[in-house]
């Protein structure tokens, strides 16, 4: 399904005992498609325009310090974790970086760009 379909929610289940997934049936598309929480929101929250979906892989346009030190070279290469918008800044990505195991870092959209644009 495309970003910004409005669906109702049928049932709730789980896949792998760990994993909850809804069952949402979206009318104007007449389908029903198993959906992730992570990959729904209220229809009634307001919508975050953004770049990047949540999974979706990348890379660093610009290197990453934490305190000082490099901890993230440009072209790293990342996976969104979640999206967040914090006022007039925009949006940020926690996102975890494979050179910075463990912990994610909070990346402003401009830090990042598609890694498909690098032949995977």
């Amino acid at each position: 399904m495309r970003r910004r379909r409005i669906g109702h929610v049928r049932e709730v289940g789980t896949f792998l005992q760990d994993q909850i997934v809804y069952s949402v049936h979206f009318v104007d598309e007449g389908r029903i498609v198993g959906c992730r929480e992570e990959e729904l929101i209220a229809a009634e929250a307001p919508w975050i325009d953004s770049h990047f979906k949540v999974h979706q892989k990348g890379r660093a346009t610009r290197s990453r310090t934490i305190r000082g030190e490099l901890r993230v070279p440009p072209s790293s290469r990342g996976e969104v974790l979640d999206l967040e918008q914090t006022g007039a800044q925009g949006v940020f990505y926690p996102t975890h970086f494979d050179c910075l195991p463990g912990r994610p870092l909070l990346v402003p959209e401009h830090a990042l760009e598609e890694w498909e644009k690098h032949g995977k």
